[in-house]
């Protein structure tokens, strides 16, 4: 059984073990500092544990008024097609209930599970500002 709860003070090292599990650590800073303040700025960090073992987690930043912005959704390797980041995504936007738009951005390699999962494709989104 997999268990799901807010835990904002959720650990970098262990957030790290879980981004090299899911195969995201890829797209992800590998300074623990720098980790520690990515999970710090964040105003909601929803996780799926089996057992207290981390299995996925979804970090997300909101005005809790108009918009979400899941900025990490990650699950092991070993969990996946088991709906852990589906449900982990619903926790997210059942934290924010005044939330009128949800939103994230797709890893390249992730798009099919967005797309099967039901999620609505929007065409006009933009990165601006990007340093690596």
């Amino acid at each position: 059984m997999i268990d799901y709860a807010q835990e904002p003070e959720l650990e970098a090292a262990e957030f790290a073990q879980l981004l090299c599990a899911s195969g995201l650590s890829e797209r992800r800073p590998k300074d623990l500092a720098r980790l520690a303040a990515m999970l710090r700025g964040a105003q909601l960090v929803i996780t799926a544990r089996d057992a207290g073992r981390l299995v996925g987690a979804a970090r997300a930043i909101t005005d809790w008024a108009y918009c979400l912005y899941c900025s990490d959704l990650c699950v092991d390797a070993d969990y996946h097609g088991r709906a852990i980041g589906k449900t982990l995504l619903a926790h997210t936007a059942a934290a924010a209930p005044q939330v009128k738009t949800c939103l994230l951005l797709s890893a390249p390699d992730a798009v099919r599970f967005y797309e099967q999962a039901g999620f609505q494709r929007h065409p006009h989104a933009f990165i601006f500002a990007h340093r690596p």
